[in-house]
């Protein structure tokens, strides 16, 4: 068997929609598990309704409105009138109301997780539901009740007992009975609480559902034709890479790349199942696949980490940043759920760049400002280089101010900030 995975930009639109029907219709005599996240930048929207609801903003009706209506939309241009998808949808919305007219009492990251899988939920039920009407038969099942995770919230960790067990038990029999379709991103607690795998992490559920059920492969659909040397919304000449190790790959994500989860390589890394990344746009494109025992000489690899927080620690004593402050200041950073992207330290101070999650950072300092003089850069971003010319580092650097440089065998990190305009006055 093998496992898809579609991402919100190939179903943003009814014609999206039509196209990977298309796709799917090539994999008819597959055993196949299609993972889907939510309809377009649906997430993006879900947040903003999370923000009116947990502050207790006016606007919380008309962007939840505006949810539903997207959802009505598209539905109405791909299905009949009498087709039984708008009721469903409809007992949809209403179980999502039901938690946005409760009086909230939890923390903010565990109201994000009840609301925010509304996106997956209502995607795959959409698209469930067109393939069957396409002549595709297909499963819907709900991640929930197969992914299950601990209770930390917008950052789950999987059960590697219980989920892979729920797969092979309530996955495994259907999918001989047609395409199994199932929602990226979510899982939950063993109460029964949603929960998710960290943003993007649709493709991590993939992993989880192929390293699973032992497929012979996972596809993610994107709409590059595959893993490019940069983003080619900020680089111009960009070049595919045709094949990739997995070592180089759990390189890449590290660094930031975006075309996969972090957490999606060692998964299939410990069962030796290759990834393809692949292009929706041009589905007969070879794209690139990622597997063990593949080393080559590779091109430099540019990626780009943008709204980063810089942060420089000092002891308010001018005592030295010893082994014992170090082991306080990760302890907070723990606690606080931040991910450290890159660090330095001297004699008297410690400098982190980190992701700006305000509502984590600003508790964060507090914290830190307990013992120590804090100072806190928004608005950088951080840049790794991996396989780097020094060509490449100053054309990169051009226009910049560099804050923190740390170099290792085959990888340069920058963080850096734009050089302000400033104007003589005669």
């Amino acid at each position: 068997m093998k496992v898809f995975k579609f991402g919100g930009a190939s179903v943003k639109n009814p014609d999206a929609i039509r196209n990977i029907t298309n796709i799917l219709k090539k994999y008819q005599s597959e055993e196949l598990l299609i993972v889907v996240s939510a309809l377009g930048k649906m997430t993006n929207t879900l947040e903003e309704v999370i923000d009116s609801y947990f502050f207790n903003k006016s606007d919380l009706s008309e962007k939840w409105e505006f949810v539903k209506n997207y959802h009505l939309e598209i539905i109405e241009e791909l299905f009949d009138e009498n087709h039984t998808i708008q009721k469903r949808v409809e007992e949809l919305f209403s179980a999502f109301e039901v938690i946005l007219n409760k009086t909230n009492n939890k923390e903010f990251d565990c109201v994000y997780d009840q609301i925010v899988s509304a996106g997956e939920i209502l995607s795959t039920t959409i698209i469930q539901q067109f393939l069957v009407a396409n002549d595709l038969p297909s499963i819907w099942i709900d991640a929930r009740e197969v992914i299950r995770t601990n209770d930390t919230f917008r950052e789950g960790k999987v059960d590697w007992i219980v989920t892979p067990n729920n797969f092979i038990n309530e996955v495994k029999p259907l999918l001989s009975k047609g395409f199994v379709v199932t929602q990226g991103f979510i899982g939950s607690t063993e109460e029964g609480l949603t929960t998710t795998l960290g943003r993007e992490g649709s493709d991590y559920t993939a992993a989880i559902a192929a390293f699973s059920l032992d497929a012979e492969s996972m596809t993610v659909w994107k709409d590059v034709p595959g893993i490019l040397t940069a983003d080619p919304r900020l680089f111009k000449n960009v070049t595919k890479i045709d094949r990739l190790s997995f070592r180089e790959a759990i390189e890449m994500t590290y660094y930031g790349a975006k075309v996969i989860h972090p957490k999606t390589i060692k998964p299939l890394q410990n069962k030796s199942i290759p990834l393809m990344v692949k292009s929706f746009i041009d589905p007969e494109g070879e794209g690139t696949i990622i597997s063990e025992n593949f080393e080559a000489a590779y091109p430099p690899v540019i990626v780009v980490e943008q709204n980063q927080a810089l942060i420089q620690v000092a002891r308010k004593d001018f005592s030295f940043v010893d082994e014992e402050s170090l082991s306080e200041l990760f302890a907070l950073f723990a606690r606080h759920r931040i991910k450290v992207n890159m660090m330095q330290n001297t004699a008297i101070g410690f400098s982190i760049c980190v992701d700006n999650i305000p509502n984590r950072l600003n508790k964060l300092m507090v914290d830190l400002r307990t013992f120590y003089k804090v100072f806190k850069d928004d608005n950088v971003e951080l840049i790794a280089i991996r396989h780097y010319q020094e060509n490449i580092i100053d054309q990169l650097k051009a226009g910049k101010i560099v804050m923190l440089e740390e170099r290792i065998r085959r990888t340069v990190k920058l963080v850096m900030k734009d050089i302000p305009n400033i104007e003589r006055i005669n």
